[in-house]
């Protein structure tokens, strides 16, 4: 990852140094300070030429278009989170601060503007959180809902929160009627977890239009059930760049066990693996959410190691995907700890997001910019 000065950014770009610091705190270019003068700040070479190349003359729609999808400027209305300046906001409230106190259940109330919600009670038979059991007892659920078309709010909020208590039954399997975030830590035998639990799953509730969100707002576009769309966010969610990234955090971990820390975090940068435990475009100063979440708990000595390492050789800060697996060795949660929280905290923005898609009325249908081969016109 190469950096630039501002002299060199302001340069590429053709811009005054107002809009170059305007682009860093909208997350479109990333920053960090410059380790021989901290008065100075770095900028990173890929976002800067993205940018210059974005503002050289007249794009065509196309390249508009895919530029957008990936980390560019929003593509769909929403009024459920943003990312502004470095911080999250759910329906206009700060997250982090939202997140000292309220519960995964006031969070939905918040993103659905609904009445109070409350998960029921889980199954007495399930003793432990399964992902597995969520994709099947939403995908039953999936042929039996009706379609979210032509339905009213008030009607699209109940089904929501039995979509909810569905997916706590799934992930939040204790058979009782407390807030999700006690009955993950009992079905954990973790109970002074709880509150940890509590402020990760609120933290992570939403993400504006990440990659499973999109999934679950294409899906809603099209009048699925709400319970499809939540399955298509549940299954995008498990992918390694997505949900599944404490997977690359733990093997970092291992490799800091083995070699060290700034030996592992080389032998990575050399073999071109990614560093998922390091940086997020929309946070240039740093992940506002791993800092909240660890907040609440003291690192153990290779987890503070690594994030040493990573600000010197990377230049980033941890996210959100070392907090959650630091948070799991801390607590000593389950190895999968990390997805069951992410997947029960997010089910809350997804449904939010389908039912915001299915009151907007539109079908998402991009078109495709053919690269194939040479069309040939048919002979008459």
């Amino acid at each position: 990852m190469s950096w630039l000065t501002a002299e060199q950014a302001l340069e590429r770009l053709g811009t005054k140094p107002q809009t170059l610091y305007a682009n860093v705190s909208r997350g479109r270019i990333r920053a960090k300070a410059d380790t021989t003068d901290p008065r100075r700040s770095l900028y990173n070479a890929a976002d800067v030429m993205r940018l210059a190349k974005r503002h050289a003359g007249r794009r065509k729609t196309e390249t508009v278009a895919a530029d957008a999808i990936q980390w560019g400027d929003p593509v769909l209305p929403s009024a459920v989170s943003t990312v502004a300046e470095g911080r999250l906001y759910y329906r206009g409230r700060e997250v982090a601060a939202w997140a000292e106190h309220a519960t995964l259940e006031e969070t939905a109330a918040l993103l659905w503007e609904s009445r109070p919600v409350a998960a029921m009670p889980g199954d007495a038979a399930a003793t432990t959180p399964s992902l597995e059991r969520a994709f099947v007892l939403l995908a039953q659920r999936v042929t039996r809902d009706l379609p979210s078309l032509g339905r009213s709010p008030a009607a699209l909020k109940a089904e929501a929160q039995t979509i909810l208590s569905t997916i706590g039954m799934a992930l939040a399997p204790d058979a009782t009627d407390l807030p999700l975030h006690l009955r993950l830590a009992a079905s954990w035998g973790r109970p002074e977890a709880a509150n940890c639990i509590r402020r990760a799953l609120v933290l992570l509730a939403d993400h504006e239009l990440n990659a499973s969100t999109f999934a679950t707002r294409v899906a809603a576009s099209s009048g699925a059930t709400l319970s499809a769309a939540v399955l298509s966010g549940l299954s995008t969610l498990t992918g390694p760049l997505h949900g599944g990234a404490w997977q690359g955090v733990a093997s970092l971990i291992e490799d800091v066990n083995a070699l060290g820390a700034s030996p592992a975090i080389r032998q990575a940068l050399t073999e071109g693996r990614p560093l998922s435990a390091f940086g997020h475009p929309l946070y240039p100063v740093g992940d506002i959410r791993a800092k909240a979440l660890l907040s609440q708990f003291s690192l153990p000595q290779t987890y503070a190691e690594l994030a040493a390492a990573g600000q010197e050789l990377v230049g980033e800060s941890v996210n959100i995907d070392f907090a959650l697996t630091a948070m799991t060795a801390v607590l000593d949660l389950p190895r999968d700890a990390p997805l069951v929280i992410f997947a029960l905290a997010r089910s809350v923005g997804w449904l939010a997001h389908a039912m915001e898609q299915v009151e907007s009325g539109h079908l998402i249908r991009p078109r495709a910019r053919y690269t194939g081969p040479a069309i040939t016109a048919a002979k008459s």
